[in-house]
């Protein structure tokens, strides 16, 4: 057995004494053990490593994307390059998004998502939520762009001919002569980008891939309408323009006219003329059903557009329902208005033809309609701290969209504003004809797009405490969710009090985003043709054919997209009456509002978990 350090040494010491005649020699000193080694440091905290991670994916978004450095107002400094760049829009970029996409989903699962709570958790949920539904589609599809959602490369709303001179003359700002410059360069990288979008529409046709007729129409008309002499460019007259504005020296007309002229025109010919061969293989058929492996297509555009489990026939009866509701109450109105016979989309109908609603469809009529939009956002800006604790800071502006893209853009959108404040936020509005806007429409859609709407949740989200990744996304169910939300909010604080065609303008906005559920679903999962789904839209809001048409064609190139809006919007507001209910008189409207808009743009989900925090939180 062996012997303790102890009885070692008495051992060693009973031997000496009994030695006599030995010279004693003294014991050794015992050695002392080495001390530890130093423990490695903790590695960095499941909170710090998604941290780190995010930051890293702002990065690769804006090295990535110019435009979107641009947009956000960073095009300065250690990333002013970028201002004279346009994204690449190559089969072989493409591909290389779609392997750093699925790169990112590992970085994120390398995380343990187990060791997060508050917001790291709502950051982490909110980013992996879109990651992972692009890499499935990205894994299933070779069409399209990156994730599910918009199949078709060109069409009338697809395509850098069609955004690309709105976003050079709105977003690319000029104000010394490098600008300048640098929009000389962006208008060269305009030509290459087109004819690499013109590519990757080629491969897509060959798998199937082929536009309906009538979006390939309308795409040709606004594709001719930009093949235009350089005088008559916007490409031209709106650089022309900011450098006599900023009196900045050089011939800028003539330097743009050449590359219009040399590089841009040719490439848009060149586009032109693939999608007139394009146009010899399309059918009229408007849903994606009818396209290479369309079902499954539609159902993970589904998914990415509402953030949510639904199915398309849950969604169609979700929407059949919501207009049953509101044709109700629309009645009950008309008829005290004196409108009685017909339907509710019929009577609606009349509404909007009555001129006597109509603003002049003439430069003078459209300038004093937006004139009429700012009044009412001033007017409902002073009432925001009623409602909300914390409020946008960026300024809204009110725009014409550019005439040379009215013939197929949407009848209201939104641009926010620079992270720098150096541009607004813009509420652009479609006034190719004043007669789809009667006054009676129009504070609802400036609610939705302006005040209390996007702009309000836009900016509060980029002037919010996020990662810089989560201060720049949208996620349409919750932004066009909370826009949605924001017109019935508008109603609630009493606008239309004492103007109950105001009221019907509001509802009319609710009936045409339920009837949007309804023919989005009967399109892409149903069949529907384009025909039905345009009579059914009008049956359903009352709006006009050409606003009709111009949605319908919409819907049928960006599958999913439409059912967003009525889906965020019910989910809002479900989740404010579960706060109400669970609080009682400690419920605060400002408060839940503050929590659900400072949390930044999250799938629904994942808005769920934020209220149902925010009501334990002020429960105590």
């Amino acid at each position: 057995m062996q012997q303790s350090r102890r009885q070692l040494l008495l051992s060693a010491g009973a031997m000496l004494a009994l030695a006599g005649c030995a010279t004693a020699r003294p014991a050794p000193l015992p050695v002392a053990p080495p001390p530890p080694a130093p423990l490695p440091p903790p590695g960095p905290s499941a909170g710090q490593q998604l941290s780190k991670l995010l930051d890293a994916l702002f990065e690769e978004a804006l090295d990535d994307s110019p435009e979107l450095v641009t947009q956000l107002g960073l095009d300065k400094g250690p990333r002013a390059e970028a201002k004279r760049r346009l994204s690449d829009a190559s089969i072989e970029d493409l591909e290389k998004d779609r392997a750093r996409t699925a790169d990112q989903l590992a970085r994120m699962k390398a995380i343990d998502r187990s060791q997060l709570t508050g917001m790291a958790a709502v950051n982490y949920d909110s980013v992996i939520f879109g990651i992972a539904n692009a890499d499935e589609a990205n894994k299933r599809f070779k069409y399209g762009s990156e994730g599910a959602g918009q199949p078709y490369v060109l069409s009338q709303l697809n395509g850098s001919y069609r955004s690309t001179p709105d976003f050079l003359g709105n977003q690319h700002v000029i104000e010394t002569k490098a600008d300048a410059d640098a929009y000389l360069s962006r208008l060269e990288a305009y030509a290459v980008q087109m004819d690499q979008e013109t590519e990757r529409a080629r491969r897509d046709v060959g798998l199937g891939m082929v536009p309906p007729d009538f979006a390939i129409d309308k795409a040709l008309t606004q594709m001719n309408n930009l093949r235009t002499s350089p005088s008559a460019s916007p490409l031209v007259s709106q650089l022309v323009k900011k450098v006599k504005d900023k009196q900045i020296a050089g011939d800028y007309g003539a330097y743009a006219s050449k590359i219009y002229l040399e590089k841009v025109r040719p490439a848009l010919e060149r586009q032109i003329a693939f999608m007139k061969e394009a146009r010899t293989r399309a059918t009229h058929d408007a849903g994606i059903r009818s396209r290479p492996d369309g079902e499954a297509y539609y159902a993970l555009a589904l998914r990415n557009s509402t953030t949510t489990t639904l199915s398309a026939a849950e969604i169609h009866q979700i929407g059949l329902e919501q207009a049953r509701e509101l044709s109700a109450r629309a009645d009950t109105i008309l008829r005290r208005q004196g409108y009685t016979r017909g339907s509710v989309g019929a009577r609606i109908q009349e509404l909007f033809k009555e001129k006597k609603y109509h603003y002049p469809n003439t430069d003078a009529g459209k300038e004093k309609l937006i004139a009429d939009l700012n009044l009412q956002v001033q007017a409902m800006s002073k009432r925001l701290p009623e409602y909300f604790g914390t409020l946008p800071k960026a300024p809204l502006d009110i725009k014409r969209v550019p005439k040379f893209i009215e013939a197929g853009a949407p009848g209201g959108y939104y641009n926010q504003a620079t992270l720098d404040g150096s541009r607004p936020g813009i509420y652009w509005i479609n006034l190719r004809d004043t007669a789809e806007y009667p006054r009676w429409s129009l504070p609802t859609l400036t609610y939705h797009e302006g005040i209390p709407g996007h702009h309000l949740q836009l900016t509060l989200q980029q002037e919010a405490d996020l990662p810089m990744i989560r201060r720049a996304t949208f996620l349409s169910a919750y932004g066009e969710g909370w826009a949605l939300y924001a017109e019935k909010l508008a109603q609630e604080m009493g606008v239309y009090e004492n103007d109950p065609l105001g009221e019907i303008g509001y509802i009319q906005s609710s009936l045409f985003r339920s009837g949007r559920l309804v023919v989005d679903t009967g399109m892409h999962a149903m069949g529907w043709s384009r025909e039905k789904a345009i009579a059914t839209m009008m049956e359903i809001d009352g709006e006009p054919e050409s606003s009709a048409i111009t949605e319908i064609e919409r819907y049928s190139v960006w599958p999913g997209q439409a059912c967003s809006y009525m889906v965020g919007k019910l989910t809002w507001l479900r989740l404010r009456e579960k706060a109400r209910a669970a609080l009682g008189p400690r419920f605060d409207i400002r408060k839940f509002h503050d929590a659900g808009l400072l949390s930044g743009a999250m799938p629904l989900v994942v808005l769920e978990s934020v209220i149902d925090q925010y009501i334990a939180a002020n429960k105590a």
